[in-house]
């Protein structure tokens, strides 16, 4: 069976689905490219500014000197640039090994400091507010799922064969993801209750040899994880566009002009805005809904509107993908008034956009990072486990 990107199979299902559908296809594929492209482009730079943030409380820690968050992320677009120019995916499964092995000594260490002094678990809110379920859900989206980075994957693998089914490469690393996910979630309350950071390492020591280790390990896995997330957004731009039907005398040299501004324009986005959490939160809404949620459900009502019985027995997919879109759009139009809401306190009051501290930190996209395994979509997408 050939390989189908996810635009072309929002084009094909728009196109078998209802007369309306059929007029959107080809402007469907535009659109899901432009989410994907923009999720990806968002993740990573979400990862300089994370790794330049934890640079910085390095330094601060070890030799009680306060630099500018914002060269640090000059200094970290200027070195995950060479990496960054490694053009096929094979060639990055070594760094995102080491990534999530990194990572996960990381955590061993967070471990150590969550399982000291834990309180009874009774002293817990077993609930939290109703109104924020759907960034909850967003949350969750956003880091277990990376559609983009999942198919490029797939698109690459030797034996793709090998990517599905019940022990299949998605499954497995999907396990891992979610299995660290209810770990740090679970202990991490209950270990830290109402006083629990959007990232975990906030609340660990920042004085102890261990603690610095950790941010550190996990600094260096999600550098590491930079090219994998920002490949999605270059394959776009290059075979879907730039290369598109044509033949290009030096498409080596090519892709690597736009590798190279893919990363300086995500240094300087870093740089001007170095309080990401508004500016990505927003990003992440609509990348969280759409192509998580509202697109896939999307296709299979069109892939099986003139099948008979294509719905199932009492048209279950039918009630189920509704459900996925209105589940969807509550995600989109709470996030974005969440966001935009965010973004007139961050920006409205002058000089807020100029506090490079912690704050930038508390945004839900970084607590992903900093407690899971994968960016996101993207928007993953951190280490995928390959």
């Amino acid at each position: 069976m050939p390989y189908c990107s996810f635009p072309e199979s929002m084009s094909y299902a728009f196109s078998v689905g209802p007369s309306w559908c059929r007029y959107c296809s080809k402007a469907s594929a535009y659109v899901v490219d432009g989410v994907l492209g923009l999720a990806h482009y968002g993740v990573t730079v979400v990862y300089i500014v994370f790794v330049a943030e934890n640079c910085r409380q390095l330094l601060v820690a070890i030799h009680n000197q306060n630099v500018d968050l914002r060269i640090f992320i000059a200094v970290v677009g200027f070195l995950v640039l060479p990496l960054f120019l490694v053009r096929h995916l094979k060639y990055l499964v070594p760094f995102n090994i080491c990534a999530n092995i990194l990572m996960y000594m990381g955590f061993i260490i967070i471990i150590v400091y969550l399982f000291r002094g834990l309180p009874a678990f009774g002293d817990r809110h077993m609930f939290g507010d109703p109104i924020k379920l759907p960034l909850f859900f967003g949350i969750v989206l956003f880091a277990v799922t990376s559609v983009g980075v999942m198919l490029a994957i797939e698109a690459k693998m030797k034996t793709p064969q090998k990517y599905l089914g019940w022990f299949g490469i998605l499954n497995l690393a999907s396990f891992f993801v979610i299995i660290t996910n209810i770990i740090f979630g679970v202990m991490g309350y209950w270990r830290y209750g109402e006083d629990l950071a959007a990232s975990i390492t906030l609340n660990i020591p920042t004085d102890q040899l261990f603690s610095q280790l950790s941010k550190a390990l996990i600094a260096i896995s999600i550098f590491l994880s930079y090219p994998l997330s920002g490949y999605v957004t270059i394959d776009i731009i290059m075979n879907r566009y730039i290369a598109s039907n044509r033949e290009l005398k030096h498409p080596h040299f090519i892709e690597y002009a736009v590798r190279i501004i893919f990363v300086i324009i995500g240094t300087l986005n870093g740089i001007a805005f170095p309080n990401l959490g508004p500016l990505l939160a927003l990003v992440g809404a609509f990348s969280i809904s759409l192509l998580n949620l509202v697109f896939p459900a999307c296709m299979e009502l069109s892939l099986y509107y003139r099948e008979p019985k294509g719905y199932g027995l009492g048209k279950w997919k039918l009630w189920k993908d509704i459900a996925l879109i209105l589940v969807g759009i509550v995600i989109l139009s709470y996030g974005t008034y969440a966001a935009v809401v965010q973004i007139i306190e961050e920006y409205g009051e002058g000089n807020k956009s100029s506090r490079v501290n912690e704050r930038h930190l508390s945004d839900p996209l970084l607590k992903i990072i900093a407690e899971t395994m994968q960016p996101p979509e993207a928007g993953t997408d951190s280490p995928i486990m390959l």
